[in-house]
C-alpha cells in the first residue's frame, strides 16, 4: 500500500504541488476517516496545507516557516480547478513591474464576483470583484517556480488603482505607484485599459497622472478619449462631499489633495 509520504514524494517528482481529498484518498486506496487523519498528520508535521476546502499544496523545505506555499505559487492552480477566470491586479501586480512602493500585506486577484478571502498560515489572498473582467489586458510573461501567473498589464493595474483605491492604501499611495508605474505605460494602450472600466476611472487616472511628475507626457491620448465620451463632471474622491475646484481637462471635481510619497 502507497504510503501518504510517498504519494507527496510521487506528486512532486512530476512537478505537481498541490491535490484534492479525492485524489489523495484514491491514490491511499483509504476509507475517508482515515483520509482525515492522514491529512491532520501530514498537516501537523508541516508537510502540507489547505489554502481552500478539500484542497491541499506541499510545502517545501524553504517555504515551512511560511506554512503555506506562496500565494502565487497555488492560485492559477487553485483558479484553475475551481474553473475561474482571474489575474493578479492591483497593488501585487504593481510589485510584479517593481512598483508597489509598500509590500502588499495580501494576495489580490480579480474575480468575475467576490469570494471569500484566503488565510492560509503566513499567507493572505484577498479576491476582488471585477466587472468585464474578461476584457482587461493581461500579461502572461511572469513565472513563479510552479508555472505561470496572469497579472494585469501595467496600463490595466493603474486602471485598476484608481478604480479601487479602498484597496490600494488610498489616493495618496496610488499616486506613488502611478509615478513608479508610469515608466512602462503605452498612451495607446491606458487608452485600451480605460475602454474596460467605468469613464471615471479614466478621467481620476489621467488627472492623477498629470499630477506626478514626468507622467503628464502619457495622457495626450487619454485625455481625448476622456473629451471624447464624457458628458459630466465627477468626484475625484467619491467617498467625501462632491465640492472642490473643476479640472476641465479632465471634467474631474477636484475634492481632495493627493500627495504622491515617491
Amino acid at each position: 500500500m502507497l504510503k501518504a509520504r510517498d504519494f507527496l514524494t510521487n506528486l512532486m517528482s512530476v512537478g505537481q504541488h498541490s491535490f484534492s481529498t479525492a485524489e489523495i484518498q484514491k491514490a491511499l486506496g483509504i476509507r475517508q476517516a482515515a483520509v482525515w487523519l492522514t491529512l491532520s498528520r501530514l498537516a501537523k508535521q508541516g508537510l502540507i496545507a489547505s489554502p481552500a476546502r478539500g484542497y491541499y499544496v506541499i510545502i517545501p523545505p524553504e517555504y515551512r516557516s511560511l506554512g503555506c506555499l506562496p500565494a502565487d505559487q497555488f492560485i492559477p492552480d487553485l483558479m484553475a480547478r475551481l474553473e475561474l477566470p482571474y489575474y493578479v491586479g492591483l497593488l501585487s501586480a504593481a510589485q510584479y513591474y517593481g512598483a508597489a512602493h509598500h509590500r502588499p500585506q495580501e494576495f489580490q486577484v480579480m474575480l468575475e464576483r467576490n469570494r471569500r478571502p484566503i488565510r492560509c498560515a503566513k499567507v493572505a489572498v484577498t479576491f476582488i470583484a471585477r466587472r468585464r473582467m474578461a476584457e482587461v489586458p493581461v500579461a502572461t510573461s511572469f513565472s513563479t517556480a510552479r508555472g505561470p501567473v496572469r497579472v494585469s498589464s501595467p496600463e490595466a493595474t493603474a486602471i485598476d488603482l484608481v478604480g479601487y483605491p479602498e484597496h490600494a492604501g488610498g489616493l495618496d499611495n496610488v499616486a506613488t505607484v502611478l509615478e513608479e508605474l508610469s515608466e512602462r505605460f503605452s498612451p495607446a494602450a491606458l487608452v485600451a485599459a480605460a475602454g474596460t472600466a467605468p469613464l471615471p476611472w479614466a478621467q481620476r487616472l489621467g488627472y492623477l497622472l498629470e499630477s506626478v511628475s514626468s507622467a503628464g507626457r502619457l495622457t495626450g491620448p487619454l485625455k481625448t478619449y476622456v473629451h471624447t465620451h464624457v458628458r459630466q463632471y465627477t468626484p475625484l474622491l467619491p467617498s467625501v462631499d462632491h465640492e472642490g475646484e473643476r479640472s476641465e481637462d479632465w471634467k474631474l471635481i477636484v475634492n481632495t489633495e493627493v500627495e504622491s510619497e515617491a
